[in-house]
């Protein structure tokens, strides 16, 4: 179990961590996601002992590690970029911590083979590190991380490097490690789909603080402020209370029973997220509360579904997708700026108080 206690860490005058503190579980695998410069690496090396905090504690098992050197603390990091021995082999390159604990050759020998067939570079251990792709370069620089029997894994953007097919590729390698090793990992990333696919927490960092730490889907459904709901793709919109509904500057919205208390003229912030939403056809929808009128911009065939993005009354643009056959119909007729009204049901919306950002109300 990996605990850091309000660490604060600077680089010169910058702070970067402010009071950070976080905690993963024995074998977890935790995604920390954040915008660039909002601390992600950091709070890695911080772990790593690679840098020293200002202020603050890091706790491994229960056992304060915060002055303990970082050769010491049981610990693998895997950098954006593979650090490869030019000069040396697979088989030397993933060796190299072995040689330097004093690890007879015969013992490094048998834990190179185990670690590059783990890596699924078996057979590689001859080949000259300028020799491999990317993808196989990153390979290497994990089974050197595994190699040594590290209690914790750090993983900085492994995969930032590489195209599309091959970080999925890497992705899926990592987690199947992971489960089969129950290795404690820690995982830095900017992309939201990476972290949602591998993680079974994420840590959604901003500006050097935690956000949130939830299960993936817990940032779909109930996101704990308006940056993080922003942040994974949901809509705010302005609101103020006008009796039984909210009045907005593209539709109104029931008003939820966890705010019958709001007063009129009292402000929320109301949120919805695209993948809630659905296409009414204008034959069998009336305009209701919890709909909203657009005009289609662009229609994107994307085989088995259609991505429309839609132009709503204040102006922003909104992407949605479908595989209803009788929507697909109806678009396959429709042209740009037709009206479209789109329907929300009242579970999926938030609710914010703008007076504290961080008074929270779901709908439900």
């Amino acid at each position: 179990m990996i605990e850091l206690k309000n660490i604060i860490a600077s680089y010169g005058e910058n702070l970067v961590l402010q009071d950070f503190s976080l905690s993963v579980s024995d074998g977890e695998f935790v995604a920390l996601l954040g915008a660039s410069g909002c601390g992600k690496t950091t709070a890695l090396k911080v772990i790593a002992g690679l840098m020293t905090e200002k202020s603050g504690e890091v706790w491994l098992d229960g056992k304060n590690i915060t002055t303990i050197v970082a050769e010491k603390r049981e610990a693998a990091m895997v950098f954006q970029k593979p650090l490869l021995f030019p000069f040396l082999t697979v088989a030397e390159n993933v060796g190299f911590g072995l040689k330097m604990r004093n690890v007879p050759k015969a013992e490094t020998r048998q834990k190179v083979t185990e670690a590059l067939s783990l890596v699924k570079l078996e057979g590689f251990e001859n080949r000259s590190a300028t020799q491999l792709s990317g993808g196989q370069e990153q390979r290497v620089a994990l089974a050197r991380a595994l190699v040594t029997n590290p209690r914790v894994l750090l993983l900085d953007e492994p995969f930032s490097a590489l195209d599309a097919v091959l970080r999925i590729e890497m992705r899926n390698l990592i987690r199947e490690l992971q489960q089969r090793l129950k290795i404690t990992t820690v995982f830095v990333t900017h992309d939201q789909e990476e972290a949602v696919s591998i993680a079974d927490r994420i840590a959604l960092m901003d500006n050097g603080k935690l956000a949130q730490i939830s299960a993936p889907k817990d940032f779909f459904i109930n996101p704990a402020t308006p940056n993080v709901a922003r942040f994974f793709g949901w809509k705010l919109l302005d609101g103020t209370v006008r009796g039984d509904f909210i009045e907005t500057a593209v539709g109104k919205f029931d008003l939820s029973e966890t705010l019958k208390t709001l007063a009129i003229g009292d402000k929320v912030l109301i949120g919805f997220h695209p993948t809630w939403v659905k296409i009414g056809l204008p034959e069998k929808t009336s305009f209701d509360n919890n709909q909203l009128n657009g005009k289609l911009e662009q229609i994107i065939n994307l085989g088995a579904k259609l991505r429309v993005i839609v132009c709503l009354l204040n102006g922003e643009l909104l992407e949605l997708e479908t595989s209803d056959s009788s929507i697909i119909d109806f678009l396959a007729k429709a042209e740009s700026g037709t009206n479209l009204k789109l329907i929300m049901p009242p579970q999926s919306l938030i609710f914010f108080l703008t007076a504290n950002e961080l008074d929270f109300l779901n709908a439900d």
